[in-house]
């Protein structure tokens, strides 16, 4: 599977001219922790709220600021056809929790670790899809402390359907 099926797109940008605090309204209004800093199309850098949290407002910069000043550089990235294994060793390689994904230089996407855990989850849900339908075939109820709700006619304990 390629990045790409994993990726949000369109990532957010901004320019190097943006301000420190439009960049903060940017991310508010697309509820995004981070922003693809890019000049004529090409990616130059990348601002986290982190960023601007720890390197704009603790340091004491004006929100009038351009963003160039407190992004992060260089960008840590995959490539949009990138198999999902090569953007999990990158993830953990670098330590990075965003990665823009590229087609080419233009940013066609964004890769967060949260991306791949819902990768994880779908995967796990895959393979235990089959087993859940199983339990879930059994009749609901609550469970005693022994196991699973005893038959309604007394005619025995349940048969397993699993194992």
């Amino acid at each position: 599977m390629n990045v790409s099926a994993s990726m949000s797109a369109p990532a957010v940008s901004v320019n190097t001219t943006t301000t420190i605090g439009e960049a903060a309204r940017h991310m508010d209004v697309y509820a995004v922790g981070c922003l693809v800093v890019t000049e004529g199309g090409v990616l130059r850098g990348i601002v986290t709220d982190r960023d601007i949290a720890v390197r704009a407002v603790a340091a004491g910069l004006d929100r009038d600021d351009p963003i160039g000043e407190v992004m992060t550089t260089p960008v840590v990235t995959v490539d949009v056809t990138d198999d999902i294994h090569a953007a999990y060793r990158t993830f953990r390689n670098s330590g990075v929790r965003r990665l823009p994904v590229l087609d080419g230089q233009r940013v066609v996407g964004m890769l967060t670790l949260d991306d791949l855990l819902m990768d994880v989850f779908r995967r796990v849900a895959d393979l235990l899809g089959p087993v859940a339908w199983s339990v879930l075939e059994e009749p609901p109820g609550p469970q005693d402390e022994i196991g699973p709700r005893a038959q309604v006619d007394g005619s025995g304990p349940p048969t397993s359907r699993g194992s």
